[in-house]
């Protein structure tokens, strides 16, 4: 006969808790809930594990068995995170409404008139009055001495090519 031994109660515990698990069929079944904690939290049976709701918190985790035991990881609100959102941009229109409020805040003189951003850009075509025609605007002389001047470097370094490659046959023979 063997002599009587003490359990710990944290054994007496998980062995109540297997024994429930067992005789509900592997379901997490309603357990009264300890004094201190007065029901602060409900399961619901997921296939991945339990999917767990502090009552106290809102907050929501969902619950899984790994090798060493279970572990409970929160599920993202994204009702906080867009409430954020919606906080911050409230925010920054009211302060943009100020600014506007406030007045104009151009600093220096706003009666020269503003340099213009690019000089090549030419106005659209016109359609005269009357007639279905469009009207395409001729270039300007400073355009068309830009493209002369492109040309005549073009040139010059085509003749200059020429003149390398007749010293390098010349060379060679």
């Amino acid at each position: 006969m063997r002599p009587a031994t003490s359990f710990p109660k944290s054994m007496i515990a998980i062995a109540a808790v297997a024994a429930a698990l067992a005789l509900g069929g592997g379901l997490v079944t309603a357990q009264s809930a300890p004094d201190g904690e007065n029901g602060r939290f409900t399961m619901t049976p997921t296939p991945e594990g339990v999917l767990r709701l502090d009552t106290r918190t809102g907050t929501v985790s969902t619950c899984s068995k790994n090798g060493t035991g279970w572990a409970c990881y929160a599920v993202p609100d994204e009702r906080t995170a867009l409430d954020a959102e919606i906080g911050r941009l409230q925010a920054e229109n009211e302060k943009l409404k100020a600014q506007l409020a406030a007045g104009p805040t151009v600093s220096g003189k706003i009666e020269d008139a503003l340099p213009k951003s690019d000089s090549l850009k030419k106005g659209e075509p016109k359609v005269a009055e009357g007639e279905r025609k469009i009207e395409i605007p001729l270039p300007s002389d400073q355009d068309v001495d830009r493209v002369m001047s492109l040309l005549e470097r073009a040139w010059r370094r085509l003749i200059e090519m020429a003149i390398r490659v007749q010293k390098d046959v010349s060379g060679r023979i």
